[in-house]
């Protein structure tokens, strides 16, 4: 009955998100009162549980995914996205265009949600393909992939953070950043190699009344700019974050690559997410360029806290749900039960692919499991700094597989490269699927390794 209870909530969370279209947070609180039920957890601890977890994963990483998704919501507002784009275009060059495209996607992700990178980038794609002669149907689906393994695997994006949070690598962001850009890699590659066989294709929706996709009101095309921040601003307020938390965790290295000096406490201070993303933010408003600047960089803020708020409440809910299972039995009865199986790392994509397939939203599948693996890590051989960054991959692999009709980020893809459904299916759902399956099969192969 242990197992039976999970299970149960598990199909009740996928049930209320794809069919009932239920707001996640609303279903992940719930799913907290119902595990609380199923296993008997005294009524006068629930409560309290609830809030101490809700309110422990947002003390550490709220503030962090408010900042990151300010940044990048000035980065996508102020055309430096854009310009982000068109530098590494001029630096890989045309040589290998699906290619560029895909580091494109990958580069631009790191700040901006993929479903906003893809819709800033597609004039940029199109104008890219048919100056280059390419199939627009190869350049999206590379674009869409690199936009789309950044976006599951690298912070400052709030899916990565949240999952890293969850378990307990808050303060260790830097290790996660540096993995996440490897394994990223190997994604970018495998949804290349995907996109070029479709190097002869044509999208197949071009004519069909339902075709157009209109641009989203305030999205804007490289032409709406009468003016670009320069290449070296447009990279500053992303590059400078992920640089300083990079040297704090190697500060942080048992060997003390930096001694105990004063310098190696101030590359700590600074290099802790949360000072390092305020840093990116305040280099962010440097890229507003108006008479109007202080009342646009308030404006910026309150659109991003807008944008944030349905993640930070999705993130403090998974943090809900996940501690309410530490209290209960199923930890250690799925712990033995998974050791004797041996599916160590496998197990966290799993269920993060089949979370992701069912319900469609990535965040809500690296949020949710990563609150359900928390309490397993030790009986699944992850209980290590190395082995829980390993894991948020794994979740991350999972999260990404597969994209379909319940994604938005399908929808975009598919209108903005008008490509049918079933085309979509197969250029698309497929790449993401590859991605995944590479990814943590490469990520197996580290644990092989390292732990």
């Amino acid at each position: 009955m242990i197992v039976f209870w999970l299970v149960l909530t598990i199909l009740f969370i996928i049930f209320a998100t794809a069919k009932l279209k239920w707001h996640p947070f609303l279903v992940l609180i719930l799913s907290a009162f119902l595990v609380a039920l199923f296993y008997q957890v005294p009524l006068n601890t629930v409560a309290k549980t609830i809030s101490d977890g809700f309110g422990g994963i947002l003390g550490y990483i709220g503030l962090v995914i408010v900042f990151g998704t300010i940044i990048g919501l000035i980065l996508e507002k102020t055309g430096a996205a854009i310009v982000m784009a068109e530098s590494v275009i001029k630096v890989l060059g045309p040589r290998f265009p699906t290619l560029t495209m895909s580091i494109v996607g990958a580069v631009v992700s790191i700040p901006v949600f993929c479903d906003s990178g893809y819709i800033i980038l597609n004039s940029l794609k199109e104008s890219l393909a048919e100056r280059l002669h390419v199939s627009s149907v190869a350049m999206s689906i590379a674009l869409a992939t690199g936009l789309y393994a950044t976006h599951t695997f690298v912070p400052p994006t709030p899916g990565p953070i949240a999952a890293a949070g969850n378990l307990g690598l808050e303060s260790n962001l830097g290790l996660v950043i540096m993995v996440g850009v490897v394994v990223t890699a190997v994604a970018v590659l495998a949804g290349w190699w995907w996109s070029n066989r479709f190097l002869n294709a044509t999208p197949d929706n071009i004519n069909a009344a339902d075709a157009p996709a209109a641009m989203p009101e305030g999205m804007k095309t490289r032409d709406d700019y009468s003016h670009l921040p320069s290449a070296t601003m447009a990279f500053l307020p992303i590059i400078v974050p992920i640089i300083l938390i990079c040297l704090s965790s190697v500060a942080n290295f048992p060997s003390a690559p930096f001694g105990s000096s004063m310098v190696a406490e101030i590359l700590i201070f600074i290099g802790n997410p949360l000072t390092a993303l305020l840093i990116g933010l305040f280099l962010s408003f440097l890229l507003i360029d108006s008479e109007q600047k202080t009342q646009q960089i308030s404006d910026s803020i309150s659109q991003g806290l807008v944008v944030a708020a349905p993640i930070l409440l999705i993130t403090g809910a998974g943090g809900a749900f996940g501690a309410m299972l530490k209290v209960t039995p199923i930890g250690d009865y799925l712990g033995s039960t998974l050791s004797a199986l041996g599916l160590g790392i496998l197990m966290p994509f799993i269920v993060s692919a089949a979370l992701k397939t069912a319900q469609g939203s990535t965040t809500v599948a690296l949020v949710t499991t990563s609150a359900m693996v928390a309490p397993l890590l030790n009986q699944i051989g992850l209980d290590s700094e190395l082995g829980r960054v390993f894991c948020v991959m794994a979740i991350g692999a999972g999260a990404m597989t597969i994209s379909h009709a319940n994604d938005s980020f399908f929808w975009i893809v598919s209108q903005f490269s008008r490509m049918s459904v079933a085309q979509a299916y197969k250029a698309h759902s497929m790449a993401t699927g590859i991605q995944g399956v590479t990814s943590i099969v490469f990520i197996w192969l580290l644990t092989l390794v390292f732990i």
